[in-house]
Parts: structure tokens; C-alpha cells; sequence
């Protein structure tokens, strides 16, 4: 299997230029620990929405904002020990089809908040193989930086499934924001949406 060495060039390559985007700026969803870790250091916005401490639910929170705004794109960025977590939610946008959202998995074949137990997609479970089998009409998987380049406006354009294959070296934390009542009024305002 190969592997980008560096998780942060992808991610920052992959947000680059986030008004490059029909329907107006990318909506971006980050999963637990070292996604939100990476996208914060990509430059923190208003229209990234961290997830602290909910393994399992970054899909299923894009997928709740794709069908909310369904005139934006959003970008679900997550591990694979999260998308392991949450596979359902894989069947469940899998059979809805919303158009305007895409998933890319950093797999690094680990579980890095817990101590870098290998995870299963290291054993082989193929997570762009399941989100096929779940129904979605477009999966892949790269493995080089001229495919995470290709990838980038295909995340824009096309409900997308795609794994992107990292090394699991770590890398030091970069932490934005973590105020969760915080995080949820800024997105709001962002979106301009009155507040609850």
C-alpha cells in the first residue's frame, strides 16, 4: 500500500481555495482529533465545523447540513477509525443521494487518538469498496498528490466518496477552536441563519 507522508499538504491541498466552489463557500465537517487538527492548520474559517468528541458523527452531521443547504457543498473530512465507527451512516446517505455531499477519509490504518492501534481498513477492510456497496455512485481511492490534486474539484462537484491513503506518522497538534456552543454560533452566522 502506499502512502502520502504528509497529512498536512493533502488537507491544506484539499481546502485550498474554499470559494472555488459552485453554490457559494465550502461547508466543511471535520471527524474527531487529527482531521480537526489538520483543517485548523490549513487556516481556521467561520465554515468549518470541528467535531470534538464525536467519534462516529462527522458523516451523519454533513449529511444533516447537505439537506439543510441543499444550494452548498459540503465536505465531510475524516479518519478512517471514524468512518469505521460510523459505517452506517455510509447506507444511509448511500440510499438518500444527496448531491451536494462528499466524504474524503485520511487512512492512515490507525487509530491515532487511542494509541495508534492499526485499524481495520490496515487489515483489510476496503472503505471505498463498502461506500460502493452502500450505494453510492462514485468512490475511489489515491495514493499520490497529483491524485489529491485531481481530487479536489471532483469534492466540489460530485457526491464523492474517497480514501485517501496518509502515513500514520504523527504530526503536533494544531488545535482551533473547541468551544462547541461556539463553534455552532459561528457556522450559524456564517450561513446566516437567526440565531436559536
Amino acid at each position: 500500500m502506499n502512502a502520502l507522508d504528509d497529512r498536512r499538504a493533502v488537507v491544506a491541498s484539499l481546502l485550498r481555495d474554499p470559494h472555488d466552489t459552485p453554490g457559494g463557500e465550502l461547508l466543511v465537517v471535520t471527524g474527531l482529533g487529527s482531521t480537526t487538527f489538520d483543517a485548523g492548520a490549513a487556516g481556521d474559517r467561520p465554515l468549518n465545523f470541528y467535531l470534538w468528541g464525536a467519534m462516529g458523527g462527522a458523516a451523519m452531521v454533513g449529511l444533516g447540513i447537505a439537506l439543510a443547504q441543499p444550494q452548498r457543498r459540503v465536505l465531510v473530512l475524516t479518519g478512517d477509525g471514524e468512518m469505521l465507527m460510523g459505517l452506517g451512516s455510509l447506507a444511509t446517505i448511500g440510499a438518500l443521494k444527496p448531491a451536494n455531499l462528499a466524504i474524503a477519509v485520511m487512512d492512515n490504518g490507525r487509530f491515532a487518538e487511542t494509541g495508534q492501534q492499526r485499524s481495520h481498513s490496515a487489515l483489510g477492510t476496503d472503505l471505498a469498496a463498502v461506500a460502493s456497496a452502500c450505494g453510492w455512485a462514485a468512490s475511489c481511492t489515491v495514493t499520490d498528490m497529483p491524485g489529491v490534486e485531481a481530487l479536489r474539484p471532483r469534492l466540489r462537484r460530485e457526491a464523492l466518496f474517497a480514501v485517501i491513503r496518509i502515513a500514520p506518522e504523527e504530526v503536533a497538534r494544531h488545535l482551533p477552536p473547541r468551544d462547541g456552543a461556539r463553534l455552532t454560533n459561528r457556522f450559524r452566522d456564517a450561513l446566516g441563519l437567526p440565531p436559536d
